[in-house]
């Protein structure tokens, strides 16, 4: 019925799609110190800011939620869809080649910056379906309300406080992963474990490690001191262990110490074997020097046992399972600091609809604490919505109509907003079988992909909310 509006409607648009996900891909919005009105720091804050602002210019109603989230409206009546996204990002991270983080660079029919694909591009793909509703003049029975988040890569506490204060739609999607319909996203168990001891003054020893800037991150970088070891001694060893794990390692001099620089590939937490982490194959090295006997050795042999290089299915901690519907577990190890006293890590496991807090959370405890770590944290439950819910057979509908693929219901190990919302899903904005390379250099997303959700997404709003 609207199909031919559409895409006469879109035909000259895309050069202010791309004009306004450059606008705020130039944005740094990595969580920052909380301020008044900024409760996720300055950068999100302006972010948050610059797209209530292109919201306006483009004809819609807007509302800053205290600096948590702002709101995009059609129009004034009863909310019938809600749009979930958000515009903070990860850290920018190292080894961007086309451009810089934040200098968004179009090539070749792509747009890389952070933030092209997670999740601003997508936000301005939503924007512009409200916009083109809005400039059609459809009548409306009912609203679509755009929730832009500010907080969704260090926990989702703005989307908390938002539905704290407002209830929920109808019908809720969030463009925040990949097509077709994404209706399954796996529970979450990412513990603090840590551990003390007195220091130690037997040489060689680990003076300091540090590892990972980010719980969701498989870390790609990661760098220890030893005391007491030449570089020269180091090496043969870290020889045999790039040859085992495919990690590098680089050394330097600095005072009394050796200082080890490892290198893997970093990925998304959710997807671990698309990367190789730094942190367990600089473990690895660490347990094969010959150190002085102490806590500090002990400590590491121990992470050594439990979290294994490679094992990213948590089958050294006894909590490895899988089901048809949301797949396998997956462990990521993303966090470790390593003092002369102490350490304090974490790691990230992806857990199916099979995983309880009895077969899972309990038994890694059990197995941290009984090694003499503490371990605190809770299993997150995992989020599911039925493939037969009339919401997600509209969107399969739609996504086939206008991509002539197969539509049908996946699950995913990443979290999207949607994960606490009641019959959420998620929806867009990536085609498959496209590397955005989500979380890591040279994030892009491909400016067709975006002109065909915006239309997408503008045919679903019409489903929803005209009359």
């Amino acid at each position: 019925m609207y199909r031919e509006q559409l895409e006469a409607y879109f035909q000259d648009k895309q050069d202010m799609l791309v004009k306004a996900v450059c606008r705020l891909v130039s944005i740094d919005s990595v969580e920052g110190e909380p301020a008044p009105g900024a409760p996720f720091g300055p950068g999100p804050a302006a972010a948050l800011c610059e797209g209530l602002k292109l919201a306006q210019e483009w004809g819609l109603i807007t509302t800053n939620h205290e600096g948590y989230v702002g709101t995009a409206d059609l129009c004034d009546k009863e909310d019938a869809l809600h749009i979930l996204g958000h515009l903070d990002v990860v850290a920018p991270g190292e080894g961007w080649t086309v451009t810089q983080p934040y200098e968004p660079k179009v090539v070749d029919g792509l747009i890389y910056g952070r933030g092209t694909d997670d999740d601003k591009g997508p936000v301005v793909a939503s924007l512009l379906a409200m916009k083109a509703v809005k400039d059609l003049g459809v009548p409306l029975k009912a609203n679509c309300r755009l929730i832009m988040g500010t907080n969704e890569e260090s926990g989702s506490g703005d989307i908390a406080w938002y539905f704290a204060r407002h209830p929920f739609a109808p019908a809720t999607f969030s463009p925040d992963s990949g097509y077709p319909v994404i209706n399954t996203e796996k529970g979450g168990l990412k513990p603090t474990f840590t551990r003390s001891w007195p220091v130690q003054e037997a040489l060689p020893r680990v003076k300091w490690l540090h590892g990972g800037f980010r719980i969701n991150v498989l870390p790609g970088d990661a760098e220890a001191a030893v005391e007491g070891l030449t570089l020269h001694e180091v090496h043969p060893f870290a020889r045999d262990i790039t040859a085992r794990t495919g990690i590098t390692f680089t050394f330097a001099t600095e005072g009394n110490c050796t200082v080890i620089h490892a290198k893997g590939e970093g990925s998304h937490a959710a997807w671990p074997e698309g990367g190789n982490n730094a942190v367990t194959g600089l473990i690895a090295l660490l347990c094969a020097l010959p150190l002085a006997d102490g806590p500090c050795k002990q400590a590491l042999s121990d992470l050594n046992a439990l979290l294994p290089h490679g094992d990213y299915h948590g089958r050294a901690l006894g909590i490895a399972q899988s089901e048809p519907i949301a797949g396998d577990l997956t462990v990521a190890f993303t966090l470790l600091e390593v003092t002369e006293t102490g350490l304090t890590g974490r790691f990230d496991s992806r857990v199916p609809l099979c995983a309880t807090r009895e077969n899972c959370e309990n038994v890694a405890r059990a197995a941290f604490e009984s090694r003499g770590f503490t371990f605190e944290g809770e299993q997150e439950e995992a989020h599911h919505t039925p493939a037969d819910s009339p919401f997600v057979q509209t969107l399969l509908k739609r996504y086939e109509e206008y991509t002539g693929q197969k539509g049908e219901c996946l699950s995913t190990g990443g979290g999207t907003y949607v994960h606490e919302i009641p019959g959420g899903v998620a929806f867009g904005c990536t085609m498959p079988g496209f590397d955005t390379h989500l979380h890591g250099a040279d994030e892009r997303v491909k400016i067709a992909d975006l002109m065909l959700s915006a239309k997408l997404f503008a045919h679903i709003i019409l489903d929803m909310c005209a009359e």
